[in-house]
């Protein structure tokens, strides 16, 4: 019997942090959501840097890169329709509320994993014998641009959040200038 590889052991190890992603990633698109200050900069800091790694292991492939910045684009671009379909909420004394448009979050959500485990499927089972690298999985158009759409719809997104936190604050502080204006 072959011993398992390192990509194998990789895969193995980080399944259990996968599968509670996808299940807090799948969680956060149904119901009311309560903003917290650090969701949306811990968001785009880290579909950044995952964006930056993709786009590093697409430059093996000619072409990648284009399909991964088309597919950013237009991520953020249904970003804009996700939320205009959000319901947004501020409650004084309770904090910053959204519920976000559960169709499209979870549609983008869904062709992603569907993609990544076909993917897996096709270098683990259909082709095992043959090595496989970071670049080589980032060499399908499809998976780079599942990858895009996801990545490119949670960056817009989350910067929404982010000026609709701040827009609110900013009320908010304007008003209580202005009520300490109107006292005195």
């Amino acid at each position: 019997m072959q011993a398992p590889g390192s990509s194998t052991l990789t895969l193995l190890t980080l399944s259990p942090l996968i599968v509670w992603r996808i299940y807090a990633r799948l969680r956060k698109m149904f119901g009311r959501q309560r903003l917290s200050r650090y969701r949306a900069p811990i968001t785009l800091a880290v579909y950044s840097l995952l964006s930056i790694w993709v786009a590093h292991a697409a430059l093996a492939h000619p072409g990648r890169v284009g399909w991964l910045i088309g597919s950013l684009l237009a991520g953020a671009v249904l970003s804009l329709l996700g939320v205009r379909h959000t319901q947004f909420e501020a409650r004084r004394g309770e904090g910053l509320f959204y519920t976000p448009n559960a169709h499209l979050g979870f549609a983008l959500s869904a062709l992603f994993l569907a993609r990544i485990a076909w993917r897996v499927a096709e270098v683990y089972w259909l082709a095992p014998v043959v090595s496989r690298s970071t670049a080589e999985f980032m060499g399908s158009a499809t998976t780079v641009c599942a990858y895009g759409l996801l990545a490119g719809y949670s960056l817009g997104y989350a910067v929404a959040l982010a000026r609709w936190r701040a827009a609110v604050l900013r009320a908010k502080r304007d008003r209580e200038r202005d009520g300490a204006d109107g006292a005195g």
